[in-house]
This record gives C-alpha cells, sequence and structure tokens, in this order.
C-alpha cells in the first residue's frame, strides 16, 4: 500500500464511477451488502392479519453462502444454487438454463484447463485480448454471453468456480461495456484490469472481509459486489447499512485495515 495511511488507501474502479472507493468505504459496503436487511410485510395462514418482518436486503446468504456443487457434470443444484442470487424461474426457464449448463460444460472444461490451476487476476493479460485467440480464458468467458438462461449460467458457474468465472449479469455488464478496449475479448477484460491495478488493495480487502464476516469473499466476488452495488444505485445505501452494522456491534472497520 506504499507505506501511506489507511484512508488513503483507494480502489480505483472506472466501471463503478469517476471516483476512488476508500477501502474502508468498500468494506462498509461489502458488510452492508452480507448483512443488511430490508422491512417485509409479510401474511400467512397462522397471521391472516400480516405482521411486519425483516428480510436479507441483499444475495450473500442465498448464494455466496451456500455449498457450491462438485460433482464433474451440472447437476440441478446448480440451478438452485444460481436462483438463490438471481431468482426463482419458471419450469421453462428452469429447463432453459439446466439444458444450458449441459450444452456449455465443454467450453468450461475448456477454460479450466487453460487456467491450469491460476484465479482469474493471475492470469495474463493476452487471456482477455482477442489477438492471442482462439484457446485463451477470454474467449471461453465470451461463449458464455447470449446462451439462453446467460444470467443463471454464470451464477452456476461462479459459485462452481468463484476465484475464475466472474459474476457478470446485465447490470455489472452495462457498467463495464463502456470501458472495453480496442482487441479486449469482452467485459471480462475490464475485470481483470481493474483486478491487477489494485491488486495490494483488494488483497487487503479479502483480508478484511474475511475477519469481519467470518468467510472469505474472492477478489473476483468483491469487485462485482462493488461494481453492482453502484450500477443498481444501491451503493449509498450498503455503506450507510455497513457504517450503521459496525456502529452498532462496536468493531470499528479501520481497525480491520492497515495502517
Amino acid at each position: 500500500m506504499g507505506g501511506g495511511r489507511r484512508d488513503d488507501a483507494v480502489l480505483v474502479l472506472p466501471s463503478a464511477g469517476p471516483d476512488p472507493i476508500p477501502l474502508p468505504t468498500a468494506l462498509a459496503a461489502v458488510l452492508g451488502y452480507a448483512r443488511g436487511r430490508r422491512p417485509l410485510f409479510f401474511r400467512s395462514p397462522s397471521q391472516p392479519q400480516g405482521r411486519w418482518v425483516y428480510v436479507l436486503a441483499y444475495a450473500l446468504d442465498r448464494f455466496d453462502s451456500l455449498a457450491h456443487e462438485t460433482a464433474d457434470r451440472p447437476t440441478d443444484r446448480d440451478v438452485l444454487v444460481a436462483e438463490g442470487l438471481h431468482g426463482r424461474l419458471d419450469p421453462a426457464g428452469w429447463r432453459e438454463v439446466r439444458g444450458t449448463l449441459d450444452d456449455v460444460w465443454p467450453a468450461v472444461a475448456g477454460l479450466l484447463d487453460r487456467a491450469a490451476g491460476r484465479a482469474f487476476w493471475e492470469l495474463p493479460a493476452d487471456e482477455f485480448s482477442v489477438l492471442a485467440e482462439p484457446g485463451t480464458v477470454g474467449a471461453a468467458l465470451r461463449t458464455l454471453t447470449g446462451v439462453p438462461g446467460a444470467r443463471h449460467v454464470v451464477a452456476a458457474l461462479h459459485a462452481r468456480h468463484p476465484a475464475l468465472v466472474p459474476l457478470v449479469d446485465g447490470v455489472t455488464r452495462r457498467q463495464l461495456y463502456g470501458h472495453v478496449g480496442e482487441g479486449d475479448s469482452g467485459p471480462e477484460a475490464v475485470v481483470h484490469r481493474e483486478l491487477t491495478a489494485n491488486a495490494a488493495a483488494f488483497a487487503v480487502l479479502e483480508t478484511a472481509t474475511a475477519s469481519l464476516l467470518g468467510r472469505p469473499l474472492t477478489r473476483l466476488r468483491l469487485h462485482d459486489v462493488l461494481l453492482w452495488l453502484s450500477g443498481s444505485l444501491r451503493m449509498t445505501h450498503a455503506v450507510a447499512v455497513g457504517r450503521a452494522l459496525a456502529a452498532d456491534s462496536e468493531q470499528g472497520l479501520d481497525a480491520l485495515l492497515p495502517a
């Protein structure tokens, strides 16, 4: 971090907006995403008059906290895990996603072979350049764009490979496209550039997040959380909730970050 004060440490993520994100702010946003709740008026047969309940506002417990599938072929559980992030599918949509997972599985196998155990941010930039194709990681990821049920398919694959498959959906893809450069294989190239350019800051955020939540999140997922919160106009809410939760628990966010 260059020996600077922790308040000077920032994430420079053009896809998320023009202003750098201070690490304490990023950590508050992640905490708000993980534990923030919202009111919901709920009726049930036992309480037909209804009552207010507070449910999780975001998807971390419904998606990231689930045990991922480990079978060497797609299974029904892959679809169920993806529904935890993007919502329930109707029967036709469910069959579509399940069938697409079977269809893209050879490309996923090629992606894993090409990565050879490396994380997304450990790959060289050429893996996301059209000049190095065919056979690159970027080319394999591009095959997932536009497939039937793509949003749930990508979520299922990220759940299996959270350090390799970027969790790109409609909101984040629109944020990324404006920063795609000539020769990029797709918006995933933007994610790769931002992760590598902010490697030291993301390493700190990974460690602080694991301490705060009691479970790790990869920097690939942390980037997605910050980008999605920004693109969906929820960043201010998540940061405010995270700071309030930290204050209520007397757990200072700054204390989790190195001086």
